[in-house]
């Protein structure tokens, strides 16, 4: 059984969504024609109206579009450094790991390297690591950093998911954080968010979780979400289980919500 569960999380490789831009929105097919739509678009569609008309204050300004761009650069730039950190950290701790027979299986059913092996696996990740651009070193230094000094193992990097219910996304990690198993999102971020700024990073990872059970029967126990920024440290929220079972509620209310919209329009 617990074999099943490591396979189970590696099988989520297998799983190809095709991605289609045809629509009034991006949806996602699987081999069997089923949608799903994404998870960022049903979080933007079911926002409180306050913050839709934030959102399109903001747009109207005339450098909207530049700074748009640059924050989408910025955050490219910023997640695939903590990709590349990850993903080589992964690579460098198995093959340890593999030669010591080190591995260890915990109740979750999940393997993991020794903390030692694998904070020693990051900590040469993070040196080896392509320099990035200036406008996003900051931040990709605060994501680095915050990696190096909290994860205890990496279980996987980059996953998409799906539910049957209708969603479909890609979570940034599934790791050991403070000794639960953590969903973690990486975010930037110029200025400080509050909790009201934070509560669709929240619900996303209520998103991800859930469908992430659905695929393999794997139940995380936390999450975090780490909001880069330009220099210093950033800014984590984590979440207990409790508030990521709460997470996973409320991400369940806002697809209510979409489907009442999609029912409206139909």
């Amino acid at each position: 059984m617990l074999a099943d569960t490591q396979n189970a999380l590696a099988g989520l490789r297998r799983w190809t969504l095709v991605r289609d831009d045809s629509g009034p929105h991006r949806v996602y097919r699987d081999e069997r024609g089923n949608i799903y739509a994404s998870v960022t678009h049903i979080l933007k569609e079911t926002s409180p109206q306050w913050q839709k008309d934030a959102l399109d204050r903001w747009l109207e300004r005339p450098t909207a579009p530049a700074e748009r761009d640059i924050a989408c650069q910025r955050g490219t730039l910023a997640h695939d450094h903590a990709e590349y950190v990850l993903k080589t950290a992964t690579k460098l701790a198995r093959n340890s790991a593999n030669k010591r027979g080190s591995w260890r299986t915990g109740d979750d059913g999940l393997e993991r390297a020794p903390k030692a092996i694998t904070s020693w696996a990051i900590e040469k990740a993070i040196q080896g690591a392509p320099r990035v651009s200036w406008s996003a070193s900051g931040y990709a230094r605060g994501l680095r950093s915050w990696i190096g000094e909290n994860v205890t193992a990496i279980h996987a990097v980059e996953f998409s998911i799906h539910d049957p219910r209708g969603w479909a996304g890609t979570a940034d990690a599934l790791l050991d954080v403070g000794g639960t198993l953590c969903i973690a999102d990486w975010k930037t971020s110029v200025n400080a968010r509050s909790e009201e700024m934070l509560a669709n990073y929240i619900c996303q990872a209520g998103a991800y979780s859930l469908g992430l059970q659905t695929l393999t029967g794997i139940k995380p126990k936390s999450g975090a979400i780490v909001v880069a920024r330009r220099s210093g440290a950033p800014q984590v929220r984590l979440l207990n289980e409790l508030e990521l079972r709460g997470a996973e509620c409320q991400w369940l209310e806002r697809m209510d919500i979409w489907n009442a919209q999609q029912a409206l329009k139909s």
